[in-house]
């Protein structure tokens, strides 16, 4: 049976796109670039930065002015972590049910610890969490396997009692190579031209709840 369930951060636990969108029009505003609208950027929120000034910007890591817009937008978002983020809807009531059932939860993200700490607690679910691994907490970060490691050796359960829920191709290549059970979340932000059968998911779900019927699998 499954002894915890450990979510991704963006597009799975928090909808965080909001305040990340925010950030990235705040750096196309100082360019005098009209704001681009939620809905176009959602799909590149677990991205991070990285994808989103990718859409917004037109740069990559390799573009000269790349690093000064990443810091930028960095800034912004450092001081508006959680103005318009918020939870799922029934992801409160998912993680209620798993404290209830006595199964431990966590957060397996690659948003860097500086962000990932201060958003949980804003959140309110800092403290709740058996586990919080960050980007940056191990030397590399999914789709490599070391953090789902990582977050099992703290929590101590096997991968094969853990499941993870996640709206990425590469949380399921992380949870599949350590024999993890891989559950896409549907609501997340998934992007519509994505072929997600080719993901190698144990599962989908369109609403967080629906987690709870792969419990005793």
């Amino acid at each position: 049976m499954i002894k915890a369930v450990l979510f991704d951060l963006d597009g799975t636990f928090a909808d965080t796109a909001p305040d990340l969108a925010a950030a990235l029009n705040h750096v196309r505003a100082l360019r005098e670039l009209p704001p681009l609208p939620l809905e176009a950027l959602r799909p590149q929120a677990s991205h991070g930065s990285i994808g989103l000034l990718k859409v917004g910007m037109n740069v990559t890591p390799d573009s000269p002015n790349f690093d000064m817009f990443r810091h930028i937008f960095l800034e912004y978002y450092t001081q508006h972590i959680c103005v318009e983020t918020t939870l799922f809807a029934g992801i409160a009531e998912l993680v209620a049910e798993l404290e209830q059932r006595n199964i431990a939860w966590g957060i397996i993200t690659n948003k860097p610890h500086r962000f990932t700490v201060p958003l949980m607690e804003a959140l309110g679910y800092a403290k709740r969490a058996a586990c919080l691994i960050s980007g940056d907490t191990c030397a590399r970060a999914k789709p490599h396997p070391e953090p789902m490691l990582a977050a099992c050796k703290l929590i101590k359960i096997a991968p094969e009692r853990c499941l993870y829920l996640g709206d990425d191709k590469r949380d399921m290549e992380a949870a599949n190579a350590v024999s993890m059970r891989g559950i896409i979340a549907n609501y997340g932000y998934v992007s519509d031209d994505v072929s997600v059968q080719n993901w190698q998911a144990h599962g989908s779900v369109n609403h967080p709840v629906e987690l709870l019927t792969y419990l005793n699998l």
